[in-house]
């Protein structure tokens, strides 16, 4: 299950060989919610606070969610797609990479 992010108690995964269409997942204690990447649209229950953040984090990290190399995932073993994405955008301090 790769952790694509970690901040204030807020756990963001995305698992590379799920279901079309894109989303990633955000964690916050039982809560859970899926944010689909291309609509922005949320279904789950989170608190108002930690769903705003989480939807900052996303405006935030829109281009590297999108990145055309997500598609290719469902091709290649996980951790070889986080590599190609992450060095295609680098590694900045707000989007860190975990296999977990």
């Amino acid at each position: 299950m790769p952790e694509i992010s970690r901040f204030l108690g807020i756990v963001i995964r995305m698992y590379l060989r799920e279901h079309y269409p894109a989303h990633f997942h955000a964690e916050y204690g039982e809560y859970e919610i899926t944010i689909d990447i291309e609509t922005g649209v949320v279904i789950g229950k989170f608190p108002k606070r930690a769903l705003r953040i989480v939807l900052e984090w996303y405006d935030l990290h829109r281009d590297v969610l999108g990145f055309p190399a997500t598609h290719l995932c469902r091709l290649e073993v996980p951790y070889a797609c986080l590599s190609r994405i992450k060095q295609y955008h680098g590694s900045p301090a707000s989007l860190s990479f975990h296999a977990g």
